[in-house]
């Protein structure tokens, strides 16, 4: 038999669980969002009425639904939901991007008549401020041409949800604006 579950046990103590619960959460009329206890996490956390816009490009229908379906809509807590915008030829994902409508890119390396990888390098070298761009690569070892094309990680196919969402998450993670305090 199963002891039952003690109620002082399933009662968190509450400020050893204030840092992590999101600062947009926690406020109120009462406490405005520069109070000390809430701005150090104002930044990190981003509200949930806020997307993330990412653009897949691929010639194909199923590698694009593959690229989303891997990453999913909320490939991390502290990044947000994720909105996609697909594109199937290299004039739509310009002008996406061109527009600044665009928060990430993820290329297939493989697509035709030119593929991401070279998509990645014109993108970085034309436009001032692209956004970061993520390489899809069939093999494990086309990541150096990742490299090349100065794509900002790399995912390789078969996709693994969780090593997609997680590269996802890191990119937009090392690519949020930082707050300066002044």
């Amino acid at each position: 038999m199963i002891p039952p579950l003690r109620a002082e046990l399933s009662v968190y103590h509450w400020p050893a669980i204030r840092p992590l619960i999101p600062a947009w959460r926690t406020r109120s009329p009462a406490r405005p969002s520069g109070t000390p206890d809430t701005e150090d996490l104002d930044h990190y956390m981003i509200p949930p009425s806020d997307t993330t816009t990412v653009l897949v490009f691929s010639h194909r229908s199923e590698v694009r639904e593959a690229i989303i379906n891997a990453v999913g809509r909320r490939p991390a807590a502290d990044v947000g939901r994720v909105s996609y915008v697909e594109a199937g030829t290299i004039a739509e994902v310009l002008a996406e991007v061109d527009a600044g409508r665009v928060h990430l890119a993820i290329l297939d390396g493989e697509a035709q008549p030119t593929g991401g990888m070279g998509l990645s390098r014109q993108l970085k070298n034309e436009i001032a401020q692209c956004p970061p761009v993520i390489i899809a690569v069939r093999r494990r070892d086309d990541r150096w041409l990742a490299v090349w094309s100065q794509a900002d990680a790399v995912i390789v196919h078969p996709l693994d949800p969780l090593t997609a969402a997680e590269t996802v998450a890191e990119v937009l993670r090392t690519r949020r604006p930082q707050v300066a305090n002044g």
